[in-house]
């Protein structure tokens, strides 16, 4: 959910910092005071379109941040963080947007600066804005069969598994064949091509490691002087003139005599003469050293050589040894495969008839069971609409399938159908176009579909416009029931929706040192039937009206304590 929104220099917003709180949240106040703008706010926040018009007058940025919570392990904004390389600690998130005034923006998630498009994934699985004109995925047919797989999820899914994973062979097969029955001088260009390259990585007869084994004698040949010297003047040290060895045997026959006369002295006897024993194996070690010690220029020349040749490898087909031979391999069976053309067109094309036919079954029981959810889907929608007011309305959710065309969710094309006056045919949702009814039946949906989707909070913008009466009750009821499963957030204009406030917030303009600011106040109870009233009567308060809210505002929280 929304805990804390804090917004600067936006439109006609100096300073704004709100505390959002659980359940319905009604946003209230006369027109043009801002409470659009504060929405506009969060829809950028989330990754919505901006531009420098946003910037209040003046001013070289406009801040925006926002601090949700998530809740439930399993929440949707988890995964999406991660695939994006964000962490999430003590369930929150944070997100900010600034827009400068030159109409570029920067955005953060928990501080890390991403894109708009990585804002705009993130934000989707925290907030779902709808407006009059914005339905998002319930308005836009493509994403009707993920809305219906969303809503059968216990059984559609793992259906839809089963066919996905016959389909990725289907697909691999398919681009594989397609692939081979190419065109002909193609095929032979191509053959002749990695026949070159495996014939030039095989006669170079690399070895693992082989690089590493030569940059090493490389080094030692390329440092053999300092290396000859070094290890020199350490043997003439311990053998040579020095007598370094002979100096340590004589102190090691000294304190021998010592420990022979008293015990003190037979623990650094001991240190002295393995000392001693170690110090005449390393330098025999030493002399062997220098006795194989040879400098051999061409040896040198030969691993130069050697490396350029390997380079060469590694600039035209992997950056190490392994990944060239690896390379070397697959090329190998492409050229077995293409050698045998023909032999292996035929068995992919048994193939991929023998995948079809799976693919076939599949789809079809996909098929069979979105149907029967969707049957499901549309006595619900139905019962929705009932309650809206809508009973004469019919819907209707049709699959179409096609089981010679597939694509990865199956053969099936979902889009939701509807007839809202008797006698009329069904025409697809997206060409409704009453205001009114388009508000009920978008809300009839979100209804049901909010426990599906698993957005935190959900922002309603004056979906009830064009609506009264009974009709504005059962609206009201409608998004409270939404309410009590995610976060709403809702502008009204209605005082049957205020009056379900669990929150009621009151946007009101002021104008001070002759500059407009919108300013945000938490009503109290007795302030909330004031700004009910002022819903009901517009300037004028009368004792009618105010009974008239105080009766809305019992009769909510009557059907509050029964839901």
């Amino acid at each position: 959910m929304l805990n804390e929104l804090s917004i600067r220099n936006f439109a006609i917003i100096e300073s704004l910092s709100v505390s959002f709180n659980k359940g319905l949240t009604v946003l209230t106040g006369e027109t043009g005071a801002g409470k659009s703008i504060i929405i506009d706010a969060i829809h950028l926040l989330v990754g919505g379109r901006g531009s420098a018009e946003f910037v209040r007058h003046g001013e070289d940025k406009a801040e925006i941040e926002g601090l949700f919570h998530l809740e439930g392990e399993n929440h949707p904004s988890y995964g999406k963080a991660a695939e994006f390389g964000i962490e999430i600690e003590d369930a929150m998130i944070v997100l900010r947007r600034d827009i400068s005034a030159s109409g570029k923006s920067v955005c953060r998630i928990n501080g890390k600066l991403v894109t708009i498009a990585v804002l705009r994934e993130v934000g989707s699985t925290l907030i779902d804005i709808h407006g009059q004109h914005e339905h998002q995925e319930l308005m836009d047919e493509t994403k009707h069969i993920n809305l219906l797989d969303q809503f059968g999820a216990d059984e559609i899914l793992p259906a839809l598994h089963e066919y996905q994973q016959v389909y990725r062979s289907f697909e691999q097969t398919q681009k594989k064949l397609k692939s081979l029955s190419e065109n002909e001088q193609q095929m032979a260009h191509r053959l002749d091509l990695i026949q070159f390259q495996h014939d030039e990585i095989l006669s170079a007869g690399l070895q693992m490691n082989e690089d590493e084994e030569l940059f090493e004698e490389k080094r030692k040949l390329g440092n053999f002087e300092k290396i000859y010297e070094s290890i020199q003047t350490s043997y003439s040290a311990l053998q040579g003139e020095q007598k370094g060895l002979d100096w340590i045997g004589l102190v090691m026959d000294n304190l021998q005599n010592a420990a022979d006369l008293h015990p003190d002295y037979k623990n650094v006897a001991d240190i002295v003469a393995n000392s001693f024993y170690m110090l005449e194996d390393a330098t025999r070690t030493i002399r062997n050293e220098l006795d194989s010690l040879e400098y051999d220029p061409q040896r040198l020349i030969e691993i130069e050589d050697r490396l350029n040749e390997i380079n060469q490898l590694k600039r035209k087909y992997g950056k190490t040894i392994e990944e060239i031979l690896e390379y070397s391999s697959k090329i190998e069976e492409e050229i077995e495969t293409l050698q045998n053309k023909e032999v292996h067109i035929g068995q992919m094309e048994k193939e991929l008839t023998s995948l079809k036919k799976d693919l076939r079954i599949e789809a079809n029981n996909l098929t069979q069971t979105r149907r029967k959810w969707a049957k499901k889907l549309a006595k619900l929608i139905h019962k929705e609409l009932k309650e809206l007011y809508m009973e004469k309305t019919v819907f209707d959710l049709r699959i179409d399938a096609d089981s010679d065309h597939f694509h990865k969710n199956g053969a099936d094309k979902v889009e939701f159908y509807i007839s809202t006056n008797p006698g009329e045919p069904l025409k697809p949702l997206s060409k409704i176009a009453s205001g009114g009814e388009l508000s009920r039946i978008m809300l009839a949906l979100k209804s049901i579909f909010s426990k599906h989707q698993g957005v935190t909070s959900i922002i309603f913008d004056e979906v009830d416009t064009g609506v009264s009466g009974r009709v504005a009750q059962s609206i009201a009821e409608k998004i409270y029931n939404v309410s009590t499963g995610s976060q709403v957030l809702c502008i009204s204009h209605l005082p049957q929706v205020a009056a379900m406030a669990d929150t009621h917030l009151y946007i009101a303009k002021v104008i001070k040192n002759g500059r407009t600011k919108t300013s945000v106040t938490p009503l109290s109870s007795s302030e909330k039937v004031k700004e009910i009233v002022r819903m009901i009567s517009g300037v004028e308060v009368t004792d009618l009206t105010k009974q008239h809210a105080e009766e809305l505002l019992k009769l909510a929280q009557n059907m509050k304590a029964v839901t």
